[in-house]
Order: C-alpha cells, then structure tokens, then sequence
C-alpha cells in the first residue's frame, strides 16, 4: 500500500470550469501518514490535513534533519503536427535514518490534459486509472475550490502536486505524463516546460522534440523566465538559450535539450527553481487553404491564411476607474492604452468608456482614427482619476450599444469587425451584481455581432465572470499580474486582436465523408493565430476528401476548394509517452486521433460552463465524461486511481526512467513518419566533439598557412603578411561546388622584442554555399549567424546543432564551429579566446579543411588551390618527410616543385592550433611567392560573401 500523505491534481482547465466543476470530497477519515486502504485511492479525495500548532524547537530539529534528495529530473516532450505529449519523472532518495515525507510538484500548462501518473515507492508500483467521478450531494456540483491549486489564468499554470512517506534509505519515483495542443499566438508556437525541481539536482534533462511535415520555420530557445506573462512579444527575445542547450534540426525535425551540470544549475538559481523553458517555432505555410493531415480514420485541418488587407475595427474600449484601481494599476494600464491607440488604423473608428459607479463616456458616438482623434483620446485617458465602485453590467451595455448603433446608422460599404476590449480589476459591486443576469443582459445586447475580449487585473478580479463572458461573445480573456509588467501584458494581449484578416469563416466537409468535427463556424480569424479542426472519416479507404472555405474580407466574399488527397495507412508511432505498461492487444491511438479527443473534450467543456439547462448540461457531462475515460484524459468529470500493480521488472525497464528516452527516440520517430510523407531531412550528426582530429591544411595564428599533399608525403607552410581590414580568398569554388570560403584580418600590435610591427588574425570568417540553395554563414568569435531566408544567431558560447537541406552548423561552446555541406565537405573553424588578453593578443579564429572530397578540381583560393595537387621535393636524398634534423645554427633547404613550378623552401616546425600537434613542414618564404598562383593582392576579396576569382578555370562573376 502506498503511504501517500496526499495528492493535489491542477486540471488544465479554465478557471471558470475549474471552480464550477471540481467536487472536493471530506476526507476527514483519512488520517495524516496512514496508509491507504487496497486496492487503490481516489487521489482526488486526499487533502492535507492540518494539524495542531508544532512547538518551535520541534520544527527546527525537524529543518536539521537530512532532507530527501533528488537524483533525477527529466522532461521528455515530443510534438507532433502542433501536438505535444510530456512526460516529467523524478527521482528521490531518503538520506536519513529515520522515514520521511518526499514531494513531487510539477506546474502543468493551463491547456493541458493529464493523461497518467504512476508512484515507485520503494519495490511497490502504483499505477494511475482514470474512471468516472460520481456526482455528490444530489447531483449538484460544489462550487469548492481547491486552495492548493495554483491558477495563473488562461496563459498561466496549474500545480500537480503528490507527496509520500519514503521509509530510510529507500528511494522513490514518480511519472507524470499530459497532454496540449500548443495555440499559435502571434505567428508562433510555444511550448512551455517548467524546471523547478525545488533544489539542485544530479541529472537534469529537458528534451523536446519537434516533427512538423510541412517544415519548421523560426525555432528559437528564449531564455529561462520565472514568468509565463512575457509582455508584447513584439521583439525577438535577446537573451538567448539557457548554457548547455543543445540545437539539433533539419527542415521537419528539431531536437532542443537541456542538460544543466549541477555548477550551471547553481548560477542560475540556488534554490533549484531555475523557470520556464520555453521553445518557439512557426511551421511553413503555403498560402491555400491551409494544411490538412490524414492519418488512420482520423483528420487535422489547420487553416492560418496570411497576406489578406486587415479588415476594418470598430473597437470600445472599456476601462475600469473604479477607487481599486489607484496607483500603478490604473497608470500601467493608461501606459498601455496611449500605446495601443496609436496602433489604430486609419479605417478604424473607436471610442473609450471609463466606469466605476457611474458610466463616462468620452464621446456619444464612434470617431474615425485621425491625428487629432488619438490626441484628444489619449488625453480623455489620461484625466481620468479612480474612485466609487464596479458597475460592470452598466459598462458592458454602454460599450456595445455604442457599436451597434454606430453599425446601425452607417452605411459601411467594407466589412469590418466590432470589438469591445474590456479591463476591470475587480467584481460587479454597483448595479447588477448578480453573474447570471450580467451573461444574459450582455449576450442579449452582442446578439453575436460583438466579440468582447476581457482582461482581468490583478487577484481580485472575478475571472470566472470575465471568461465567461468572452467565451460567450466570441472573445478571449486573459489575466493580468500587477506585480509585472501590466503594460506590456496588456499590449501583448492587443497585439493578438489588432489585425483582424476574415470574417464570418466556415468550413465545410462532405456530410456523408465526415463525422464528429470539432466547431466549423468562426466569427473572426486574426493574423497571427490559427484555426484548428479535427474530425473522424466515415470510410478509411477513401481517397479524397473535399474542403470548402468560405469567409469574408474587407469588400470580397472569399471562397476556397480543394480536394485533398487521402492515402489510407496505418503507422505505429508511440507518442503517447504514458508510462503505464500497455495490456496485450491494446494498440496505441495515433497522433491525430488524440489531437481529435482532446479538441472535442474542450468544446464539450466549454459547452457545458455556458449552458444554463440542467438537462443539456447532464448530457455534455456524460458524454465528455465517457470520451475522457475511453481516451485517458483527467478532466473535473473523471477521477484518477491509484492502485498497486504488480512488478515484474526493473522500474527503469518498465517505465523509462533509464538513459533511454521515455519519448520515442528521434530516429524511430522520424522513420515512422516517413509513412506519413513528413520526408525529414538526412539525419542530423552529433554535436562536433572539439577533440576530433582535424586536417593540417589550415589557416590559423597570424596567420600561418599549412598545406598537406598527403599523395606525397608533404607538407608545406607558408604566411601572409596581410593589412587589418584584408579579407582572403581561402576556399574558391563558386563556379563548381558553390563553396566560397573568405577571412577577414584583425589587427594587433606585435608583442616586445618582435621582428614584425604588427600582428594580423581573422576576426571574421564568411562562408557562401550556393547548392542546392543559397546559404550565408559569418562566424567571429562570439557568435555565428547562419542565414538561408531564416536568419538564425548562434551565440558561440553554448552548444548547438542546426542544420537543412544539406547543410549542417555545429557549435561546441567556446571550441569550435563545424560546417558540413552535402556531407561530403566539412570545415572546422576553431575559437581562440582569451581571458585576460595581453596588449598583442585577439580573440581570433583559426580555419581548417576538414573533407574537401565535395571540393571540385577547379577549386582555387590561398587553400583551396592545393587540395587536388601534389608536390615534390627536388635534390633532397633523405625522405622529404623527415630530413636531416640540421644542427645548431643550421638550416635544412631544398626545391619544392609543385605545378610546373619551381620553390625553394626550409624545413620549419609549426605549431597546430589544435593543442595537439606539432607540425613539420616546409616553409615558402615572401608571402609564398612562386608557390600560389600569382601575387598576394590577388586573393584580396571585395566584401566578405565576394565569391569571383581571378585565377584558373573557375573563374566566376560572383555574387
């Protein structure tokens, strides 16, 4: 039996749903540290049981004990086609002597479904059983919130949390698994992993992996961030990834981890609450009528048109001055407001309402967006003071009367789209107070021709109200904290409204092909987000299935048709990530199919929070009631059940918690899809180990040139003496390959007692692929910027991987750059860094020719120019690779013939900059005049991507 002291499920759904549905049960008969009855617990009826008042000394010798350690965190996300599955395991280990209580806590996306959850205790394993929660009380459902659980609102989170008495020097593990569809919001996808394991741990790992068919486009790793209300969005967030994350893509696969040593852990927070990490992505998109994946009786349509003139606004904004209101509040929120007015387009027309216990409206009709119009508005805004209380009804009333007798009386030749955006802080306090009559009298007033959009700020405001009313209206709500950044909140939230595209949208699929779609009908479509269907086929077999799309757009009436094909199979991927052994012959649903459940299980969950008949609200009830048991979701209807299963293996072999992924391994994934036409890219190599050996022929130091003619057992060496600013040919093979390679010089004084006045290094090395497309790369020693229509920066900092279509970037953190082209053409770029530099030292870079195989015979370049020749010395008796080591004072020369001509060369020694290797080699003195084709000044490039040359029969015109 399991000792469990109790279990506190956050269901990801909105607050509203969650305060409405969630029937806490009296436990008073369960006992603190008991343990629980066979064969299992309804963990949702466990609560903490507060006991009496323990003296302080009892409670510090309590702090003095050993705590229990945790060994292991791990987050194995995968995404498939905007879907993901999450599993969280965690490891514990009890150090004292005595038994004590370990807790797993794990804050979950709002959006999420849980799916299982499974406690190792000791040698015992409990396996979680979702079933259907029983009505109480006479069917009624309490209105009883759990004060454990943590709501931050619709993008905010919900905390898991279990707990158990480990018994002395025994361990514990536990496995979480849940389910979201990732929402697109402003052009980007987010997915969102908390790390706050509570303290420093062993082995952290965060591992996400993306498979997007149509390709993925802008993944970006945003840095850790202790809170989910990022502001606008507007801008690229600099910080960067976290150190240690790891990079690895190609056009449809991406795989980010993070592995934080325990030092790496420690800089960033001692606490073990280190924050969100967050990964981002858009997918590629054809312009139609959107994407639309078919997979074992089951679709998915995403439909996200861009490019469409921005419909018309007709927007009431409605603020809240009540007395709550003073002090930042009310000027963060006035800060917001001057910056969205001047957003406004021209073909818009608005209007502002303040409200507290009285109703002021700045002007009795909606005004065209003008100059002087947003003046005059920004300084209406700007005298308004707080005070009185909350009429929210009579607010809401004013503001869309307004609009609909501004639709009313005018003549309005486009579409255009009305809006109120709504902001309160608070609950209804003046006037009609009661919830009920506020969602009548409001949706009575819209008649679905207003979309009301809410925003709640701060901790006091009645969300569930607020919800409510955007989910009836065609809206969004969001919340507020006051102790961020409330502006740029409150900016972000406009940003995903201010652009309105389509109107009125439907969406039609044949009746007699199509079942159990999810909503078809959409008031508004806004750029930057997207419209997600799902639904089952009637017949698995068939081979086509027709879409319809129909929507409005400013002054034309849009209507899209396709026939998409359908290719009927059946594809075996375990994405579900469930930690739960599966029972013979139980086969696990695809991808699609999940996707399908749980958008039908939001709707019935929001169908059900906005009926008002007992009768209709029973049936959604059983019916998502049944849908979630049958699928594995929690939701307020089910309840899950821990009961003790039988253990015949090894809990790392039965549920994953070894080295091997929980999550299907990248490689099986993208194997399996292949039968879904996702066509990944070639699979993407390991990171470059910067210990690799790596060619002679290089450019590197001051710089000093190494050619190795391995057909000849040679090799020679040269310098060139260049001028700050010079950037070299290195690599000329545009005509041919389409590799163009060029350094940049740095300058820097030369140090005491040298020959030379001055030193040069590259600072900056610039790699041009033009095959199969066009590819930029500058790499100097902070960062690398790898730029094919995606510009992406790499800091050369932190590890990472990217690559597509044949080329491949590889980042060791402060070592080196590896750039693979088609696989059969490889440069290593090294990184020399200096801590505390000397007056003549740079940080520099150091550039060599790892596999030129992919390199044609016309190549040219300062190095590239030796690759497909060879060499030999004339007059020489001893072997040229090792000659007479010549003896002090003396020097060992000889003739060097390669290319017709004649060179004479010394024998030198030649530091690697590799730190591994001493080179031997024959020097070419004056610039290596006689050993390259022509002068020095005619390997000087133009610009850095300068791919013309003016030797041999690669000459080429260049960019």
């Amino acid at each position: 039996m399991l000792p469990l002291l109790g279990l506190c499920f956050a269901l990801p759904l909105c607050a509203g749903l969650l305060e409405e549905a969630r029937s806490w049960e009296d436990t008073s008969d369960q006992a603190y540290g008991t343990q629980l009855p066979d064969p299992g617990l309804n963990p949702s009826s466990l609560h903490w049981k507060v006991g009496l008042r323990i003296p302080r000394q009892v409670r510090l010798l309590q702090r003095l004990k050993t705590k229990p350690l945790m060994t292991e965190f791990s987050v194995k996300s995968t995404i498939i086609s905007r879907y993901a599955f999450t599993t969280v395991a965690c490891r514990m280990l009890n150090r004292g002597s005595e038994d004590q209580e370990v807790t797993f806590q794990m804050q979950i996306p709002a959006a999420a479904f849980i799916t299982n959850f499974t406690a190792l205790i000791g040698d015992k394993v409990y396996q979680g059983e979702i079933t259907e929660r029983e009505k109480r009380n006479g069917d009624k459902v309490k209105e009883k919130r759990n004060k454990t659980i943590e709501d931050n609102g619709e993008k905010g989170t919900e905390t898991f949390r279990a707990s158990a008495v480990l018994p002395s020097k025994d361990k514990a593990a536990f496995l979480l698994s849940y389910e979201e569809l990732l929402q697109r919001r402003l052009g980007k996808y987010e997915h969102v992993v908390s790390v706050r394991p509570q303290q420093l741990v062993g082995r952290l790992t965060v591992e996400v992996t993306v498979l997007e068919r149509p390709g993925i486009a802008e993944l970006e790793v945003l840095g850790l961030q202790n809170s989910r209300q990022r502001g606008s969005g507007r801008g690229p967030d600099d910080s960067g990834p976290p150190p240690s994350t790891v990079i690895n893509q190609n056009e449809t696969f991406a795989k980010v981890v993070f592995k934080p040593s325990v030092v790496q852990q420690a800089k960033i927070a001692q606490n073990g609450i280190l924050g969100d990490f967050i990964v981002r992505y858009d997918v590629n998109r054809e312009q139609s009528i959107g994407d639309i994946q078919v997979l074992d009786g089951y679709f998915v349509h995403y439909f996200a048109p861009k490019d469409l003139p921005p419909l018309p606004k007709n927007v009431v904004f409605v603020l809240d001055s009540s007395a709550s209101m003073v002090g930042t509040k009310l000027r963060q929120t006035k800060d917001a407001l001057f910056t969205i007015l001047h957003d406004l387009r021209p073909q818009d027309h608005f209007n502002i309402v303040g409200f507290s216990n009285r109703i002021k409206v700045w002007k009795d009709h909606l005004v065209s967006v003008t100059p002087n119009s947003i003046r005059d508005g920004k300084v209406y805004i700007h005298h308004m003071s707080p005070s009185g209380g909350t009429d929210i009804n009579g607010a809401l009333q004013r503001g869309i009367q307004l609009l609909n007798d501004y639709v009313a009386h005018n003549d309005i030749e486009d579409r255009s789209v009305s809006l109120v955006v709504f902001l309160t802080d608070g609950k209804p306090t003046v006037g009609e107070t009661h919830t009920l009559k506020i969602l009548n009298n409001t949706r009575e007033a819209a008649r679905g021709r207003v979309c009301i959009f809410t925003v709640g700020i701060g901790a006091d405001v009645d969300f569930k109200l607020l919800e409510k009313l955007s989910l009836e209206n065609c809206g969004l709500t969001r919340r507020v904290h006051e102790d961020h950044d409330a502006r740029a909140q409150l900016i972000g939230f406009y940003d995903e409204i201010r652009t309105p595209l389509l109107s009125d949208i439907r969406v039609d699929y044949p009746p007699s092909l199509v079942e159990r779609a999810t909503r078809t009908l959409f008031p508004n479509y806004f750029n930057g987000s997207e419209i997600v269907i799902a639904g089952k086929l009637v017949d698995r077999a068939m081979d086509r299935l027709h879409v319809e799309v129909t929507a409005s757009n400013s002054k034309k009436f849009v209507v899209l048709k396709k026939d998409v094909p359908v290719e009927p199979r059946k594809v075996g991927i375990d994405v579900s990530q469930s930690p739960r052994p599966r029972g013979r012959g139980q086969e696990e649903p695809n991808h699609l199919e999940r996707l399908w459940s749980y958008l039908t299980l939001k709707e019935l969950l929001s169908a059900w929070l906005q009926s008002i008949e007992e009768p209709e609200r029973e049936r959604l009830r059983q019916e998502a009631q049944a849908l979630a048991v049958n699928h594995h979701f929690l939701i307020p209807f089910t309840s899950m059940t821990l009961k003790s299963a039988p253990r015949t293996e090894a809990p790392e072999a039965a549920y994953g918690m070894s080295s091997t992924s929980m999550a299907t391994g990248p490689e099986t994934v993208m194997q399996s899809l292949r039968g879904t036409h996702l066509q990944p890219g070639p699979a993407v190599k390991k990171p470059y180990n910067p210990r690799i050996k790596i060619s002679k022929t290089s450019a590197d130091g001051d710089p000093h040139f190494v050619v190795d003619f391995p057909l000849s057992n040679l090799t020679v060496c040269f310098n060139i003496d260049g001028e700050p600013g010079h950037i070299l040919r290195l690599v000329s093979d545009h005509a041919d390959s389409g590799v163009t390679v060029n350094g940049e010089l740095i300058g820097a004084p030369a140090p005491p007692n040298g020959h030379k006045k001055q030193r040069t290094y590259f600072r900056t090395i610039t790699i041009l692929v033009n095959k199969p497309e066009r590819s930029y790369l500058e790499i100097t020693p902070s960062r690398v910027i790898v730029d094919g229509g995606d510009r992406l920066v790499l800091p050369c900092n932190q590890s990472a991987v990217v690559g597509r279509r044949g080329l491949e970037v590889s980042v060791s953190a402060n070592a080196s750059v590896t750039v693979s082209i088609q696989g059969t053409v490889a440069f290593v770029v090294l990184l020399h860094l200096y801590k505390k530099p000397a007056p003549y030292q740079r940080n520099h870079l150091g550039f060599y020719i790892a596999n030129g195989q992919g390199l044609s015979s016309n190549c040219h370049g300062l190095l590239g120019q030796f690759l497909n020749q060879e060499a030999r010395l004339i007059g020489l008796s001893k072997s040229p690779a090792h000659p007479p080591v010549p003896e002090a004072g003396e020097r060992s020369e000889a003739v060097l013939e390669v290319k017709g001509r004649q060179v004479p060369v010394v024998w030198k020694q030649r530091r690697i900059y590799n730190g591994e290797e001493q080179v031997d080699c024959w020097f070419a003195r004056n610039n290596a005049a006689g050993l390259i084709d022509g002068e020095y000044k005619g390997y000087l490039a133009a610009h850095p991507f300068d791919s013309e040359t003016a030797f041999g029969p690669g000459l080429s015109q260049g960019l």
